[in-house]
């Protein structure tokens, strides 16, 4: 196993007093959007989506960083796995630490999907020509995980390395499904009608932590209902849950307001790491909360910039990698950032 300690010798050093639980942060990516950096089971690399227009993309696609590079700075290009086609999104490590999953719309069209635009909305589109595949370090397709009509993203990988939990539109809504890591035995977990996404394991692999919107009134039903038909969502109104892996136990965490979403078990099993704008009086002011999984005890983690997301500890607990737009120049971008963990 690589020690992450020693290799960021050449990257810009980042420390904000205020965020007593981050040492040494350091920055890894240096331009356009770049998210969703999770590691592999070794902590050796990560893997990600970037739109970066300098690495000639139009729409995301997913690269893999090797985290024992003697130089990772703004002239650093790490290795695309995708094949540059359609958009790519939500990439994981398979067991093995080569293979990567991720979701991809390439099948349908070799060109990027349009982005939603409705005045007046923040929407994130449910493009229905996503499916799962599993890729080799060459960019090579090894598999195709989903084959049905509709949303299949958002896929990560157990511990365990025996399941693969997913969101997908098929049944009629989007839910929690599971498979397992080969794809068989594709089940629904999830059943309310609402947002169910971006799901993680527990270290033990016996939980799922997800993101999930419930609409109640009539009319928050009726427009969550009409954009799913438009393939859209409006991401601001979540909460986080727990549940075990086959959809039993399941337990809202939070109850904040507005959105609380892309969480992640730390490897106690015990808190868990999100991002979340209740705190704000603006819409966009994205910070890192922790909170214990009965709910008690939330804690912001981070103070610096407008926009963190993405958390994800390293199996040891020792490293958080995560998305921001601290340190951008005044520009759009959100790079990714990786520290030390202090608890």
């Amino acid at each position: 196993m690589h020690k992450l300690s020693i290799i960021f010798i050449f990257a810009i050093q980042l420390c904000f007093s205020q965020e007593k639980h981050l040492k040494n942060l350091t920055q890894l990516t240096f331009g356009g959007d770049n998210a969703e950096a999770y590691f592999s089971p070794d902590n050796s690399s990560v893997s990600f989506q970037s739109n970066y227009k300098k690495w000639g993309l139009q729409c995301d696609q997913i690269f893999v960083m090797n985290l024992s590079k003697e130089k990772i700075d703004s002239t650093y290009k790490p290795k695309m796995i995708s094949n540059g086609k359609g958009r790519t999104t939500c990439s994981y490590f398979m067991p093995n630490g080569k293979d990567v999953l991720f979701a991809s719309t390439f099948k349908s069209n070799d060109s990027c999907p349009p982005t939603p635009h409705i005045k007046g909305k923040y929407l994130w589109a449910i493009y229905n020509s996503f499916d799962i595949f599993v890729a080799d370090q060459k960019g090579k397709i090894i598999t195709q995980l989903t084959n049905t009509p509709g949303y299949d993203a958002e896929a990560t990988v157990s511990p365990k390395g025996d399941k693969i939990v997913f969101t997908s539109d098929r049944s009629g809504d989007l839910e929690l499904w599971i498979m397992d890591i080969d794809g068989k035995n594709q089940k629904q977990i999830t059943f309310g009608l609402g947002y169910d996404g971006g799901a993680f394991f527990s270290a033990d692999g016996k939980q799922l932590v997800f993101r999930a919107s419930r609409p109640k009134t009539e009319e928050d039903v009726k427009e969550y209902k009409e954009l799913l038909q438009k393939g859209l969502v409006a991401p601001t109104n979540m909460e986080i849950y727990t549940c075990n892996i086959d959809g039993s136990n399941l337990k809202q965490i939070t109850n904040l307001g507005k959105a609380n979403w892309a969480p992640f078990f730390h490897p106690s099993g015990k808190k868990i790491i999100f991002s979340s704008n209740h705190h704000s009086s603006k819409g966009y002011d994205f910070q890192l909360f922790m909170i214990n999984t009965d709910g008690t005890g939330i804690e912001q983690i981070t103070n610096e910039s407008a926009f963190n997301a993405f958390p994800m500890f390293s199996k040891d607990g020792k490293k958080l990698i995560f998305s921001s737009n601290r340190k951008n120049g005044g520009t759009h971008d959100t790079n990714l950032f990786i520290g030390d963990w202090v608890d």
